[in-house]
């Protein structure tokens, strides 16, 4: 029992941890790029985007490999190498004297980075059925401590050494490993291992040709994306688009994206539940989508730093509240024995969302924070995106309406 107690507790702590560590590198990351182009935002954007896309490939190709090889060799080994990796890449960020070693680092991290989707099946192997969503709950609370706390540390580090949080960040990873090492069990039995099997079976593509097996589910699938687009886009130029526009410090875009943490645990931890009960998961995914595109245009319209604040509690607000209803709509019109299938076609619509959404976005504002811009408007991305949101809203009104 105790050395169970033991176990939860390493999976949760790796999990605040890795979104620690991201809180910390999102406000931080594109400010250290910016640095290295002389503070031009407009250079900045383009090489944060390049990153962000190698980052997004690196996973997206070896996500799947890194799953079979915990279904094959046990997930503690996979779960260390996943840490050992994040050390490497924050201790690589922290001493980079130049982008390459930026861009060699986020590729690291990238392809060891199998952290999340690991401790997922490590926690599923040592709950009962009774503990199981017992146990996902506190996942659930590790994410959202980590999220809020990494980029509030961020902030206040940040303005002492721009370099500091990733420090912290690879000192933290490390002590976890260690832990780990010495306290981590294995979860898998030998005996319930699965051969490795072929390389292709690895194939990141195969879970978004499973879509083809839902045929009914497709135009939810284009929501999905359509929203995770805008929404990847939106994160991906945040930090450089609040410097160009509102002249925001490090300290102040970490403590705007400390916010949405707050708002996102707010909403979907108290809001989601009440509101599908109140209106309905149909009427959810109308009103979330809805005022999705109007905070959107909203900031696009923003011409104060201070409004960012409202729009952003309004933004999360219906997008928070929208796609788990729509995915659980997905989810009642799937059998219990494809639930897995359509859990991985989610994974790949995400996946492929950040990598394109990141790139368009971040070589828009590259255009418009540039000397000559095509299109002279600041707030493209976020126009954009409100349109993006709005064909989401059309085409899954259409579905459901034609549903029986």
């Amino acid at each position: 029992m105790k050395r169970s107690k033991a176990s939860v507790a390493f999976i949760l702590i790796v999990i605040v941890i890795n979104m620690l560590g991201v809180g910390l590198a999102w406000p931080i990351l594109p400010k250290l790029v910016q640095s290295f182009v002389g503070g031009d935002i407009s250079g900045a954007a383009v090489q944060y985007g390049l990153i962000a896309v190698a980052y997004a490939l690196a996973q997206f190709v070896f996500s799947p490999l890194m799953g079979n090889l915990s279904d094959a060799f046990g997930r503690r080994p996979i779960l260390l190498i996943a840490q050992g990796g994040l050390a490497i890449d924050y201790l690589l960020l922290a001493i980079a004297p130049n982008y390459w070693w930026l861009f060699a680092a986020r590729l690291i991290s990238g392809m060891l980075g199998a952290t999340i989707t690991t401790a997922n099946a490590y926690l599923a192997d040592i709950s009962t059925p009774q503990e199981r969503a017992r146990n996902f709950g506190y996942m659930g609370v590790a994410f959202g401590i980590g999220f809020i706390a990494g980029p509030a540390l961020g902030g206040i580090l940040g303005d002492i050494d721009i370099r500091l949080p990733f420090f912290a960040a690879a000192a933290l990873t490390t002590a976890n490993l260690i832990y780990g090492y010495l306290i981590l069990p294995e979860s898998l039995p030998a005996d319930k291992r699965r051969p490795l099997g072929r390389l292709w079976t690895s194939n990141p593509l195969s879970a978004l040709a499973n879509m083809s097996l839902f045929p009914n589910l497709l135009m939810f699938f284009v929501a999905l994306f359509l929203t995770a687009l805008a929404a990847r886009g939106l994160e991906s130029i945040w930090v450089l688009y609040s410097d160009f526009r509102f002249g925001w410090t490090v300290r102040d875009s970490a403590l705007s994206l400390a916010f949405v943490g707050v708002m996102f645990i707010i909403v979907q931890g108290l809001l989601v539940g009440p509101s599908v009960r109140l209106l309905g998961e149909r009427r959810v995914v109308f009103c979330g989508f809805g005022i999705s595109v109007v905070a959107l245009f909203l900031f696009g319209l923003a011409d104060e730093g201070w409004m960012l604040y409202p729009i952003t509690a309004l933004y999360v607000s219906g997008s928070a509240l929208a796609e788990p209803a729509l995915k659980a709509i997905c989810s009642k019109s799937v059998p219990d024995d494809r639930q897995g299938l359509l859990q991985g076609v989610f994974g790949s619509i995400g996946s492929i969302a950040i990598i394109a959404g990141p790139l368009a976005a971040t070589m828009m504002l590259a255009n418009v924070s540039g000397p000559t811009p095509i299109i002279d408007l600041p707030g493209i991305w976020f126009f954009i995106a409100s349109i993006l949101f709005l064909m989401a809203l059309v085409v899954t009104s259409v579905k459901i309406k034609d549903r029986p």
